[in-house]
């Protein structure tokens, strides 16, 4: 990776200076624009207007996971998976080699005069919606189900794609989609959402205000859904109100692709398009994904906008590109001139690998079954994504040269006196017709057998790309019953060493398959390295160190309805039952044991936690402490429920999970990833400012409820399930 180097601006004062010639340079350039040259620059398609320097450009680029749909680029796992990582350096470094095969690629398409869709610099990524429901097709693009989460990982995202030069992006990185969304996808064109204040700023809002104010994301997009009756990409309390004025946003906004079209077509909140226009307009927006704004000469006609309000539109999408440096080839952008030899470069391999290592999650292992001996003798291979490259990927992914499917991983990583044998066995979605299933039968006979089961993109995905009924959300969280069916199969006959690897993007119902394999690990879509990734771990080359982004759910059937936008009953947050895994949950090879709690709080400065990890075992384990508040409950809020998590001496945990998510259980405070040498303690300290301590107010103010504070240092949210499961959980009550 090419690291930013601040050629601009060696100093605050000349960055502000250079930043203020943009500026004038951006009003020179609308003021000599024809009406109709503004028009066409306020459509994601533009054309050049060479006389002033402005090639064609398209706004529309994609980068979830690496350069997508561009042709070659380092595919890193889906979101989601980088998620588990709960590593912000990793994910900051990925975004950084994102941007650096950006720019290399850019410089080969202009050079080629190639301007179309997917080879500009403004990346319409990261998604940092809330997974709140696990049926939602989309999940697998976010980081979870936790704002902090969320918006820590994708702030990091966004520092590394947009680099850290004071006046120049590398490229220009997009917080999406703005606001309060998360399926149904059948419905997103029409839907009007109106989730209490109080979810609106604690669940909905936090990861963009964190993404605005802490990386300084230059690009928002408006989603599809109303909020409150309005558009969101035609919403003044979303992208005036709050975005701009209360937030400070500086950037541009965009729709999403064809939200201007659903203002008056699906949401039928303006009679024509060009009323579609000036709602968009007049609320904030400043570019259309799509093709509405062809009718802004109407707008302008029928005296529904004026120029001025064009002029004000066209701003934002001035300063971006000129930070870009990408009118007139500025000298001063140092961005300008990278080669193409950084796509794919060995560097970014590795680290593609090293982040698909970090974010598979560890759900089971009993009787010996991982890590795997590598000169074992047999071992059998089979499912449906174990061969498939397309189950590495996700969705909005690039093309890599180098795929390494879960069964040539496993391949490359055993004795060449192995017998390792496959067969895919079973249909991803489909009965097995044939009476006979070999397949069965070689699993059996093996010492050990690795079943890759799960979901793909076929099953799950955005609006049109899964095929399905659902429109690529899932009607359930069950794994395919062709698949199940084929792991009883197997372990009818084979009692032991039963290995099952879950693909997908998405919490499943695992209950069945916990109770039959021996070992499980989600792999979620690990993206081009996953195959080498997944053998490193399961032979052992590597420790498992993924934790859960989101909470896997016990039974589906006892979900909220998935278009309640209420987070009652959802996420750790607020689930006081139906868990099966909880969020930040994961297992490694050996123990970390949590002891020497201390907590200093004060209201004005917020808490310092600090404990100590000791290494049980015999081999180095990176582990994730987290650290949890629950504050007192308001008093307005009833806190039905009886107290069902058992205190244990030395290791206080909460003692009542109240109501049905009316009041909040917990909220994620800190985390951080620290390696733990063999039998080595470390101490472990964390600064919790006093804001992540406060409680979100219906305004979106935040206030320092007074009363008792529980706070825990836990390897994952406590819950009663948590204690069956045997998390660790180290609790300290403090008044504030």
């Amino acid at each position: 990776m090419i690291a930013a180097t601040l050629l601009a601006a060696s100093t605050p004062a000349v960055a502000q200076d250079r930043l203020a010639q943009l500026e004038e340079q951006a009003d020179n350039l609308i003021a000599q624009m024809t009406l109709e040259e503004k028009f066409s620059q306020l459509m994601n398609e533009t054309p050049g207007i060479p006389r002033l320097g402005i090639e064609p450009y398209d706004w529309w680029n994609e980068g979830l996971h690496g350069v997508g749909r561009s042709g070659r680029a380092t595919v890193f796992p889906q979101p989601i998976g980088l998620a588990a990582t709960f590593d912000t350096e990793a994910v900051q470094q990925i975004g950084d080699a994102i941007a650096t095969e950006a720019r290399a690629k850019y410089v080969v398409a202009r050079r080629n005069k190639n301007y179309s869709r997917y080879t500009g610099l403004t990346f319409w990524s990261p998604n940092v919606n809330i997974f709140r429901d696990p049926r939602w097709g989309r999940g697998m693009e976010t980081w979870g189900e936790d704002p902090f989460l969320t918006g820590t990982m994708g702030s990091a995202f966004v520092r590394g794609m947009q680099g850290d030069d004071p006046v120049y992006l590398k490229v220009a990185a997009c917080g999406k989609h703005y606001a309060v969304h998360s399926g149904p996808e059948a419905t997103r064109h029409e839907a009007n959402v109106e989730p209490s204040k109080h979810d609106l700023w604690e669940t909905y809002l936090p990861a963009f205000e964190m993404l605005v104010k802490e990386a300084k994301v230059e690009i928002i997009m408006g989603a599809y859904n109303r909020v409150y009756g309005e558009s969101a990409s035609g919403s003044k309390l979303l992208l005036t109100d709050i975005l701009r004025q209360q937030w400070g946003f500086k950037g541009h906004i965009v729709s999403d692709c064809g939200a201007v079209t659903d203002i008056y077509y699906g949401h039928k909140i303006a009679k024509s398009e060009a009323e579609a226009c000036a709602i968009a307009i007049k609320a904030g927006l400043n570019v259309e994904c799509g093709t509405t704004f062809r009718a802004l000469k109407d707008a302008l006609s029928q005296q529904l906008l004026t120029e001025d309000d064009i002029n004000r539109a066209l701003k934002p999408l001035m300063m971006t590109r000129l930070k870009l440096g990408i009118i007139n080839d500025d000298p001063q952008c140092p961005y300008n001139h990278v080669g193409e030899e950084q796509i794919g470069s060995e560097e970014h391999i590795a680290l593609a690998r090293r982040a698909a290592q970090e974010g598979m999650v560890l759900l089971k292992n009993e009787r010996g079954a991982l890590p795997i001996d590598k000169n074992i003798h047999t071992l059998f291979v089979s499912g449906a994504g174990a061969a498939d490259a397309f189950w590495l990927m996700g969705n909005y992914f690039g093309i890599s040269d180098r795929y390494c499917t879960y069964l040539q991983g496993i391949v490359s990583k055993v004795s060449n006196g192995t017998a390792v044998n496959y067969r895919p066995g079973v249909l991803e979605n489909a009965p097995t017709r044939n009476a006979i299933n070999w397949a069965v039968d070689e699993a059996a006979g093996a010492e050990k057998s690795i079943i890759v089961m799960g979901n793909n993109g076929n099953l799950e995905g955005e609006e049109g790309e899964a095929i399905d009924s659902e429109r690529g959300d899932r009607s359930d969280i069950s794994i395919p019953e062709s698949q199940m069916n084929f792991l009883r199969q197997v372990c009818r006959r084979k009692k032991q060493g039963v290995i099952v690897v879950l693909t997908g993007g998405s919490p499943v119902d695992v209950r069945e398959v916990c109770q039959l394999a021996d070992a499980v690990v989600m792999a979620w879509y690990p993206g081009q390295e996953g195959g080498y990734a997944l053998a490193d771990v399961l032979f052992g080359d590597a420790n498992f160190s993924g934790r859960l982004p989101v909470t896997f759910p016990e039974d589906g059937n006892r979900l909220p309805p998935f278009d309640d936008y209420s987070m009652r009953g959802r996420t750790y947050k607020y689930m006081v039952d139906n868990i099966y895994f909880p969020f930040g949950f994961g297992l490694s090879y050996g123990h970390v044991g949590y002891s020497g709690l201390s907590v200093k709080a004060d209201k004005k400065t917020g808490a310092t936690v600090t404990l100590q990890l000791t290494n049980e075992g015999d081999r180095a384990i990176t582990e994730t402490p987290q650290v949890y508040v629950t504050p007192p409950a308001p008093s307005n809020l009833p806190q039905q429920g009886k107290a069902s998590h058992a205190e244990n001496p030395g290791a206080a945990t909460p003692s009542s999970w109240r109501g049905q998510g009316e009041a909040l259980l917990q909220q994620l405070v800190a985390f951080r990833r620290v390696t733990v040498a063999p039998g080595e303690t470390v101490t472990v300290s964390f600064d919790i400012p006093v804001e992540r301590l406060m409680t979100v107010q219906d305004d979106g103010s935040r206030k320092l409820v007074k009363g008792e504070y529980t706070i825990s240092a836990a390897s994952a949210a406590p819950s009663p399930r948590s204690e069956a499961l045997g998390v660790q959980v180290l609790s300290a009550k403090v008044k504030l």
